[in-house]
């Protein structure tokens, strides 16, 4: 009887490891990164560039590139760059510039 109750706590935990991998959790997860992201973004009509970036759970992170325009007055609409790391397990935002990612102008 334990050997079939460990058998069934086993296949439960595989089961629900297999679907916490599934494309439709991983589509789920990446949509609730991106709207975390773009809330804490201070650019204005931020998109993703790219995919995230999955680190390892170790780490504990997803990274996002956004794009999009800075809504301050004097930067004249000038678009912007930002790094969004996304905490998996306080499930917070952590926004920065990183508009040196982009090449700069060749002058010639």
């Amino acid at each position: 009887m334990k050997a079939l109750t460990l058998s069934l706590l086993c296949l439960t935990a595989l089961a629900s490891q297999a679907q916490a991998s599934s494309p439709d959790a991983w589509a789920a997860y990446d949509k609730t990164v991106l709207a975390s992201c773009t809330k804490a973004s201070g650019l204005k009509t931020p998109k993703p560039v790219g995919s995230p970036a999955q680190f390892d759970d170790r780490v504990g992170y997803t990274a996002v590139l956004l794009q999009g325009t800075y809504p301050q007055k004097h930067m004249k609409g000038q678009q912007g760059t930002e790094l969004c790391l996304y905490n998996k397990q306080s499930k917070t935002a952590f926004i920065t510039e990183w508009d040196s990612i982009r090449p700069t102008a060749k002058t010639q």
